[in-house]
């Protein structure tokens, strides 16, 4: 990891990480490395650490451990490279990356992942549901977004359950996602998400229902 931290001294550019912090409102420092740079550097990295086969959690653990954000990018895009690899057990990983150095720009990495894990596995949306009460707003985004890109594979009922369980927030964050989630799941079946917003209209947030309806406006 060393050679790859090195790598991406030799190649900051502060301007742009003066301008990637404050696009995430400084929660962060960012060493100010493009997406596509990042992973142009970090390719061999990644190549070399998959030849284990298995997923390196410690490896993990140091890159979310290190201060420059773009080392949590890092992580997420070696998980990604993993992803065949993940198992049940390792929700509660993803739990505890979630609520570490939370913001939106890995939460919406990590959903994807967990929705991965419990594609074909039903038996683990109970997790997703406890998720979305719990009182840690990122928790109950990756509830509410995991099922994202899944299209006919979605599972509806889980859906409606975990979005209904976040109505009537004021919450930015989670009323984006609530738009977000339908927004996608309109381009598969947009008759559910026009009868899920009629049915509960009156306790969604004018955020959620003008995300959650945009495709199907733009469809007319």
């Amino acid at each position: 990891m060393e050679k790859l931290f090195e790598k991406l001294i030799e190649n900051r550019n502060r301007d742009r990480a003066v301008q990637m912090a404050a696009y995430m409102r400084n929660q962060f420092p960012f060493l100010g490395i493009d997406a596509t740079k990042r992973r142009h550097l970090s390719k061999d990295f990644i190549r070399e650490t998959k030849k284990t086969k298995a997923i390196d959690w410690e490896l993990v653990a140091t890159l979310w451990e290190e201060p420059y954000r773009e080392m949590q990018y890092i992580a997420v895009d070696y998980l990604n490279a993993m992803k065949n690899a993940l198992s049940p057990e390792d929700l509660k990983r993803f739990e505890k990356l979630t609520v570490t150095k939370s913001w939106w720009d890995t939460v919406d990495g990590l959903d994807k992942l967990a929705g991965h894990i419990a594609l074909h596995r039903p038996e683990l949306d109970p997790t997703f549901v406890d998720w979305s009460l719990e009182d840690n707003i990122w928790l109950r985004r990756m509830a509410i977004n995991h099922q994202r890109h899944r299209k006919e594979a979605t599972r509806e009922a889980l859906l409606e359950e975990i979005v209904v369980n976040n109505l009537n927030q004021k919450e930015f964050f989670i009323n984006k996602a609530i738009g977000w989630a339908l927004r996608e799941y309109s381009k598969t079946d947009s008759q559910w998400v026009v009868d899920f917003i009629q049915k509960y209209q009156d306790q969604m947030a004018k955020l959620s229902i003008q995300e959650g309806t945009r495709w199907i406006k733009n469809q007319k």
